[in-house]
């Protein structure tokens, strides 16, 4: 017994990659092709409270994907899928990579291409090393602790941040900024949180009126990022919340997962996503199936759960659709220039990360002018042609599918709830641009990879308890 407790080599590296990951949802939670724009930090301050360049993690990165290469290779490892779930990713790089050669932006399509071979490297790493030696344990750490510091983060943001900063606002524009100090007034002037309009400086509407929303983001770029990371890891937090705390106190036991919940609650629904919601009640639905109960009463469940979701859902976001929905609106202008885009460009498209450049020139007159198409699906159609969003699609289609059927018969609920997480992400996909956030993104596939390893080895057992599914 004290030997299983006793950190192998293995399980060491799974504590420092999900230590990585902690510090991409900390630090590099923006799109990679804005890191033109991230400023690096240059103080102690900065560099604790700021984002960090995005291509910082690929230098990070590339240790510890060699270090586990070196691993694998000197393990014999046995792939834990079929060979199309190997083979797919490597066909859809290269084909990125092909792609790339007739790119209209050089530059856009490399910070791309580091990010996608990031997202490659965390898959095969997951995959072949840490469904093995119950390591998920260790790599779980990193990412569950900074996952609670972005929730809080969230939080607080509500609850104090931005009330604060709106009303300090509001006061320097009464007062002539005499409350800022210079250096501080002249930071906000850069970051144009402070903007001159008719040789006067005001507060930026745009700031004021998201400090009055109080939508909150935690530590990524914007609200509905957060609400693709909670949905990608609430799900396990709270089964781990429930399993893991058994032979705790009963008071201390009911703290954690009173706090998962009220973290995770609170922070999904301030971030205001609409689609993150409708994903959520049709998550919830489907756990309703696990339940050891009679058809008729999960039925009768089901329909509760969805009546209620959905009414939550009129109520909250009633103002958002009697405006006009305008993001909607915006999303099916994207989604629109990217299926034109492709016909113009079938074969290879224009590039990966390259979005932004056709539609300058495709947009409505009215529509906001978007860098990515806020569907990771039609992206990779309209970047690299039909041939490299077919196998992305293929790739996680395929995952998918392998996992779920897997997961359905373990009986194991952290798997399944793992499974959940991760399937509402790439769900999640359909509305956003999560594959291009190295902490969204790199998570995700490294759980993705991690779950087709621990599901793989025995289905007949609990891949992360190791009792029978049948076991009593």
């Amino acid at each position: 017994m004290k030997s299983e407790k006793k950190i192998t080599g293995t399980g060491f590296y799974a504590l420092v990659f999900g230590l990585f990951l902690g510090l991409a949802i900390l630090k590099f939670g923006n799109p990679v092709i804005l890191d033109q724009k991230i400023t690096p930090p240059v103080s102690p301050t900065e560099f604790w409270t700021d984002a960090w360049p995005t291509h910082w993690s690929n230098w990070i990165l590339l240790p510890l994907a060699l270090t586990g290469a070196a691993l694998v290779f000197t393990s014999k490892p046995r792939w834990p899928g079929t060979r199309w779930l190997w083979l797919l990713p490597l066909l859809w790089f290269g084909w990125q990579l092909l792609s790339a050669t007739q790119t209209v932006d050089g530059n856009l399509t490399a910070t791309t291409l580091c990010q996608f071979a990031g997202c490659l490297a965390c898959y095969f790493i997951g995959a072949f090393i840490f469904g093995r030696e119950r390591a998920w344990h260790w790599l779980l750490i990193g990412v569950l602790m900074t996952f609670a510091f972005c929730l809080v983060r969230g939080i607080n943001q509500r609850l104090f941040e931005f009330p604060q900063s709106r009303q300090i606002l509001l006061e320097g524009a009464r007062t002539g900024w005499t409350n800022l100090p210079p250096e501080l007034f002249m930071e906000m002037k850069r970051n144009q949180v402070i903007i001159t309009t008719n040789a006067v400086d005001v507060p930026n509407p745009a700031i004021l009126a998201k400090f009055a929303k109080g939508r909150v983001m935690g530590t990524l770029v914007y609200p509905n990022a957060l609400a693709g990371l909670i949905l990608l890891l609430l799900p396990g937090s709270l089964v781990l919340a429930f399993n893991s705390t058994k032979r705790l106190r009963p008071s201390i036991r009911a703290t954690v997962i009173t706090l998962t919940i009220f973290l995770g609650g609170a922070a999904f629904f301030w971030t205001g996503s609409k689609l993150g919601w409708l994903i959520a009640v049709a998550i919830g639905g489907a756990c309703l199936f696990r339940l050891q109960w009679p058809p008729r009463l999960k039925w009768a469940a089901l329909i509760a759960v969805t009546v209620i979701g959905l009414g939550i859902f009129a109520v909250r976001f009633h103002g958002y659709f009697a405006a006009g929905a305008t993001s909607v609106g915006a999303r099916f202008d994207y989604w629109r220039a990217a299926v034109e885009i492709t016909f113009k460009h079938p074969l290879l498209g224009t590039g990966p990360g390259t979005f932004q450049r056709p539609y300058a020139q495709l947009k409505s007159p009215t529509a906001e002018m978007a860098r990515l198409a806020h569907n990771d699906y039609l992206e990779q159609f309209s970047d690299s042609g039909i041939v490299g969003g077919t196998l992305y699609g293929a790739w996680i289609v395929l995952s998918l599918l392998t996992i779920g059927r897997r997961v359905w018969r373990s009986g194991d609920p952290a798997s399944f709830a793992i499974f959940l997480g991760v399937f509402a992400w790439f769900i999640q996909g359909f509305g956003e641009f999560s594959l291009y956030v190295p902490a969204l993104a790199w998570t995700a596939f490294t759980l993705l990879g991690f779950l087709l390893a621990t599901t793989g080895n025995q289905i007949d057992k609990h891949p992360m308890t190791g009792y029978s599914a049948h076991h009593t």
